[in-house]
């Protein structure tokens, strides 16, 4: 017989399956230090993301079970892509709109955006940011409004910031409120993580 630890861990199992949200994801673009990846990770447990996407062209693909990520990993899907065009594709085709965050010229502001629907936020490497070839494929380029003199944010903590307004967004119109996974999924992957 299989010990599944406690009653509260098993209860909070149920609570973070229930919250997770399979039409919220992230592209992570060539991001190359591990604490940033870490850190990410971080978020899009916390917000209930359930799957990640990694796309990496040019760094290698990054170690997800790094310590820093604190066990975040666990709870997560990894999704690895090799290229831009079949990564976008993949996720146009499940109805997503693709947000590249970017600081250019025609970018919209992040808090003039509905991120109630499918959305899925690209975050790129550390120095040279998003692709072109990503935000052109990318339905909309959106930036953090900023009022001092760094014109961005690391990218941990830019992908906080996408993320918790996405978190807002839907908490605010109760899409928290009822489990996104069917109940099939749920089972199922409640057996699986009470055996992580």
């Amino acid at each position: 017989m299989i010990d599944i630890k406690s009653p509260e861990r098993t209860e909070k199992i149920g609570y973070a399956l229930a919250h997770r949200q399979p039409t919220l994801t992230v592209v992570l673009e060539n991001i190359h230090d591990p604490h940033n990846v870490s850190a990410i990770l971080r978020s899009c447990d916390a917000v209930g993301i359930l799957q990640v996407h990694l796309l990496y062209t040019i760094e290698d693909f990054p170690d997800v079970a790094n310590p820093a990520s604190s066990g975040t990993h666990k709870w997560l899907e990894f999704i690895r892509h090799d290229s831009a065009k079949s990564c976008f594709s993949q996720l146009h085709s499940q109805g997503f709109r693709i947000y590249a965050t970017r600081i250019a010229p025609g970018a919209s502001s992040l808090y003039g955006q509905d991120f109630t629907t499918p959305t899925v936020f690209v975050l790129g490497n550390e120095h040279r940011g998003v692709s072109e070839e990503a935000a052109a494929l990318a339905d909309e380029e959106i930036y953090i409004p900023m009022m001092g003199m760094a014109e961005s944010l690391n990218v941990s903590v830019a992908s906080a910031v996408c993320l918790f307004e996405a978190f807002r967004q839907r908490k605010e119109l109760g899409i928290y409120d009822t489990p996104q996974l069917s109940p099939e999924l749920l089972r199922s992957k409640k057996l699986e993580w009470l055996l992580k």
